[in-house]
């Protein structure tokens, strides 16, 4: 039967993470982009899409690199944002105070856009396998995670993925989904490990 292995990565390293402005790539990340790209050499993608930020399209196209003939799609799907306008009775504190920093329009908007997003790359195809890449931000891939393994919708909040990790869905009509791999840095060296996560995470 029909099947697609959705391949999922949180962009590389951004470069000045601390300003408002979408700054690109860091140096750790640029080469996070391009060890993952050697990486998924072989794998058989039939499609690189990335969200409309610079730090996605600058990943996408340097794993892209590795993977001559394969179309690299910007999606505003795949972009950053709240999956979902999550009600903070019962949270944590700060995950409360982090909620609240969603404007009104994110919170209607960002539900929206990540709803077809699923829609979109969240399904079985209906006719041959399809293996594609989605180069897009900490807050889809979470959310997706837990659509596959039909966790709470609230769970999204610190479900953080390094940068450049592996994250694998697979999806056919046999079947819920299954989640092949998460949040997989086996390509990268420890030095470039855990990027992204908050410093208690790091392990």
């Amino acid at each position: 039967m029909p099947t697609r292995l959705l391949y999922l990565v949180r962009h590389g390293e951004q470069d000045r993470p601390e300003e408002e402005a979408d700054t690109g790539l860091s140096e750790r990340g640029r080469r996070q982009a391009t060890l993952l790209g050697e990486r998924l050499r072989g794998a058989g993608l039939t499609a690189v899409h990335h969200g409309p930020a610079r730090r996605a399209a600058e990943t996408a196209a340097l794993v892209a690199a590795s993977l001559p003939g394969v179309p690299v799609r910007e999606d505003d799907r795949a972009g950053d944002h709240m999956p979902h306008d999550t009600d903070p009775a019962g949270l944590p504190e700060s995950y409360a105070a982090f909620l609240a920093g969603f404007t009104e329009r994110e919170r209607r908007d960002g539900p929206r856009v990540t709803a077809e997003a699923v829609a979109r790359f969240a399904t079985a195809p209906t006719e041959g396998d399809v293996r594609e890449l989605v180069v897009t931000h900490n807050f889809l891939v979470a959310w997706l995670v837990l659509h596959a393994v039909d966790a709470p919708a609230r769970r999204w909040i610190g479900l953080n993925q390094q940068n450049c990790g592996l994250t694998v869905i697979r999806y056919s009509s046999g079947g819920p989904p299954a989640l092949v791999a998460f949040n997989d840095v086996a390509h990268l060296p420890p030095e470039l490990r855990a990027t992204g996560l908050p410093d208690d995470y790091r392990i």
